[in-house]
């Protein structure tokens, strides 16, 4: 068959953009060029081509990206070269417009090659821009694509290599970074895919090719060291037009029955990708929501729940939920400490500090609910000093039932004021309370500062730290070029657990029986080093590694692993004393009302309690 004129000139559309008047001609329509995809992909990361232009790369149109600013299509050579390091697929970038190309079209394209890194960090993306391109023929049979099975990812992830693996010779079978970018663009499949992610608010997400891979118990795959990141995790975005077939809302434990199948490309957001043409079929798994126990009369229960920027502006139904959540789930505890609590205006940035109202609007919104009237204390931060959304001045706060428990209030703390530790006639007290802990130490520079509260609960004194350490902004993605990826913002967790550190060991040295919880959002895993500040030396243990199976200590979903940026940490001395749990009601959910699960202490007071001594 002889060639046809091609529907679409990427050149000519470039160049019309660029003035009025510019026209440039289209080239004569010429055999296959001297060049294969393979040779402008390479078998390092980066094109030994980049800023070239190759001719007439011969191919079968694969997949189109019809939307959005990132508009083109991939073209796969079927014909390879037996080079297991060089993919046979690439990507034509035609910008804003359409691809004027059908799935099956064999083409001849020309055009310049590039490397487009979405974000530095990131690996890149080798396409064709400035391109045209002319088909050849219509109708024909797809290349086969690579079936991703248990032992097709390798369980490596990436080579340790200290820097920058752009130029290194890839290594698919050794690495699984390796064996996506060996098939960047290629046709690949999953069959009978689990579901470890669920489907999240950009509508993606992430099964295994190895479901035996550190499994949990819901049939997610467990984060538990820097070195094994498990590397059998996929992530599925879909290219189907969602109103011929609406992405799946699935949940962790779901399957993606049959054949889910396209090109890989590279996100920011997760780092390799399979674009879909054709998706499974989605099988509940019937994920449940289950409330942790309740609690005993001689018990106190302390949680703690990221809210995920809770403020005032807030529809009621995001309180109701939440609320829900408190009393049918979480077993609305006594003492509850929150984190990401917005100011009353939300994220309006018009100087409004106080968070009176949003507290107040989930307070009654529990009680609505069945729940406990509680009780808050908080402590508003100076304006757009504490991180987060700009205007929202997350902080942390208090819920208490009044009826389980009191609050020790001490007059003077505020955005500025240090609380410290001294020594009164029954024992430890705090100066201020509720406190913060060193509010003006660096440690803290846009970030929020641990609140810090004094109860007295079933005769007992329990104190209280709630923190939400520095996010994980500017670490580099485990899927980043950069390997093993840089971790910068660890440096500021770990100054601020020294600060909460000294503030642990101040009191437990007027007091080494003191009841102490040290909880929330601490940004960082249970084998990392910020948790090594807090627990080292047996200073405070974690309830999670000790009393959960060691697939169960998570709860947070990131990238398809379930993971653990939250604690309950508590004394030495409390250590024999305590019970724990997660109540997974989020992070493994689509229809969550906050991306963290709470977790909830349970503290017995009948054993080895010292009573309260005023």
């Amino acid at each position: 068959m002889s060639p046809t004129p091609h529907r679409t000139t990427g050149v000519v559309l470039a160049a019309m953009a660029l003035g009025a008047g510019l026209v440039t001609a289209v080239p004569a329509l010429a055999e296959s060029g001297d060049l294969r995809v393979h040779d402008v992909q390479g078998t390092t990361r980066s094109s030994p081509l980049v800023g070239e232009e190759v001719t007439d790369l011969p191919g079968v149109v694969t997949a189109i990206a019809g939307f959005g600013s990132a508009q083109g299509f991939w073209f796969q050579d079927p014909e390879g070269d037996g080079d297991p390091r060089t993919s046979e697929a690439l990507f034509v970038f035609t910008g804003s417009t359409t691809p004027d190309v059908e799935v099956g079209d064999e083409v001849l394209v020309t055009g310049r090659v590039s490397e487009y890194r979405p974000q530095d960090g990131a690996q890149t993306i080798t396409q064709l821009d400035q391109a045209d391109w002319n088909i050849v023929s219509a109708g024909n049979d797809l290349p086969e694509s690579v079936l991703l099975e248990e032992d097709t990812l390798p369980a490596a992830y990436a080579p340790d290599h200290g820097g920058d693996i752009t130029d290194l010779e890839l290594e698919p079978d050794t690495y699984a970074l390796d064996f996506w970018a060996a098939h960047e663009h290629m046709r690949v499949r999953v069959e009978d895919a689990p579901v470890i992610a669920p489907t999240d608010g950009y509508d993606a997400l992430w099964v295994t090719t190895r479901p035996d891979e550190n499994p949990t118990a819901n049939g997610g795959a467990h984060y538990g060291s820097y070195d094994d990141p498990n590397g059998g995790r996929v992530k599925i975005e879909s290219l189907i037009d969602h109103a011929e077939r609406p992405f799946p809302e699935a949940n962790v434990g779901d399957t993606l029955a049959g054949v889910t199948e396209g090109p890989v490309y590279y996100s920011q957001f997760g780092g390799y990708v399979v674009r879909a043409t054709s998706l499974g079929e989605h099988v509940t798994g019937d994920l449940e929501r289950k409330p942790v126990r309740a609690a005993e009369r001689h018990e106190v229960s302390v949680a703690t729940y990221n809210v995920e920027n809770l403020g005032g502006a807030d529809d009621q139904a995001d309180f109701d939920a939440l609320a829900e959540g408190f009393v049918e789930y979480v077993g609305a505890p006594d003492i509850v400490g929150l984190e990401e609590i917005q100011d009353d205006s939300g994220e309006t940035d018009d100087g409004v500090v106080d968070a009176g109202l949003t507290l107040d609007r989930l307070v009654d919104a529990i009680a609505d609910a069945g729940g406990p009237t509680y009780e808050w204390r908080q402590i508003s931060p100076e304006d757009k000093q504490d991180g987060g959304v700009p205007g929202g001045n997350i902080r942390n706060a208090f819920l208490f039932d009044p009826d389980r428990a009191r609050f020790v209030d001490v007059e003077g703390g505020d955005a500025t004021t240090a609380v410290e530790v001294v020594e009164g006639e029954n024992g430890a007290e705090l100066s201020v309370s509720p406190g913060r802990i060193s509010p003006e130490d660096e440690a803290w520079e846009s970030s929020r500062k641990p609140l810090v509260g004094h109860f007295r609960a079933l005769n007992r004194d329990v104190y209280v730290v709630t923190n939400h350490f520095n996010s994980k902004g500017g670490d580099e993605a485990l899927h980043g070029v950069r390997q093993p990826p840089n971790r910068s913002s660890e440096a500021q967790r770990h100054a601020q657990a020294k600060l909460v550190r000294d503030f642990a060991d101040e009191l437990l040295a007027v007091d080494p029986d003191a009841n102490l919880v040290v909880m929330g959002d601490l940004n960082d895993f249970q084998f990392s080093r910020t948790l090594d500040v807090l627990t080292g030396d047996g200073a405070l243990a974690n309830p999670m590694v000790d009393l959960l199976e060691p697939n169960e200590g998570y709860n947070y979903v990131f990238d398809g692993n379930s993971q653990a940026l939250d604690h309950i940490l508590v004394n030495g001395a409390l250590a024999g004393r305590v019970d724990y749990d997660v109540a997974r009601i989020n992070s493994e959910f689509y229809d969550q009302v906050s991306d963290h699960d709470p977790q909830v202490l349970w503290i017995d007071t009948r054993r080895n309690t010292p009573p309260h001594r005023g």
